[in-house]
């Protein structure tokens, strides 16, 4: 951040950010964003981002890079030791969003809303040019399915957005007991070390009989799940 438009566009999705976490994304207006980050010009945020979708994108994209460049260093340093095991691949999902419990980082209480107000990660702006760093996840989910060779596509897919939107909703609560002075209900290290074995017993756990006569039920016809899905969960 070396100019002052720069420093203006951090300050905007810093203060964004946190009023999308404390009030929800579509609740906050824009002029509102602008006031609260002190600026004179209260259409500030049209001029630097345009519209409300491209500022949650770039939020977004902001708060990735962190989180991509965590799970890539823990990813290679996994890939050193030989196979990695499917906790171990859980882990470079849970531990790049703990990363983001720091003081002022409100990007999980804002992403925690932005999945209960979109269905999930898969509805970014489609029209939009800026770049989710997303690699590392994609590897991630690549080794999962040849470690979990027997669910299908879809159900495998279902389940990591279960681990990776349960994760997001968990910590962003563990954050705010955290931010109100209460007593924690675990240790962080320890709440973390739970939900990857929590996760990992998830998504190794078989398909039962109900599912599967489900399954047969319903043949070829695609669930509207599956009609929304464009591709791997990632951030």
């Amino acid at each position: 951040m070396n100019t002052r438009g720069d420093a203006t566009r951090l300050l905007l999705m810093s203060t964004a950010e946190e009023l999308f976490a404390h009030r929800g994304i579509a609740a906050v207006a824009l002029r509102d964003i602008g006031i609260a980050a002190g600026q004179k010009n209260h259409a500030v945020v049209q001029y630097h981002f345009g519209d409300r979708e491209t500022l949650v994108d770039e939020i977004i994209a902001y708060r990735a890079e962190a989180s991509e460049e965590c799970r890539v260093e823990m990813l290679a340093d996994l890939l050193m030791r030989g196979q990695p095991s499917i906790s171990d691949l859980v882990r470079l999902f849970v531990s790049p969003l703990a990363s983001h419990l720091e003081e002022g980082n409100h990007y999980l209480a804002f992403m925690s809303h932005y999945i209960l107000e979109n269905g999930g990660y898969s509805r970014l702006n489609p029209s939009s040019s800026i770049i989710i760093p997303s690699a590392s996840a994609s590897t991630v989910l690549g080794l999962l399915r040849r470690l979990l060779a027997d669910l299908s596509d879809e159900i495998l897919e279902e389940r990591c957005m279960q681990m990776l939107t349960g994760t997001v909703h968990t910590l962003a609560r563990y954050q705010a007991v955290l931010a109100s002075g209460e007593k924690l209900p675990l240790p962080i290290e320890i709440l973390l070390e739970d939900m990857v074995q929590f996760y990992t017993a998830g998504l190794v756990a078989p398909i039962g009989p109900a599912t599967e006569a489900i399954k047969a039920s319903l043949g070829e016809r695609k669930t509207p799940s599956q009609l929304k899905r464009s591709g791997p969960p990632v951030k």
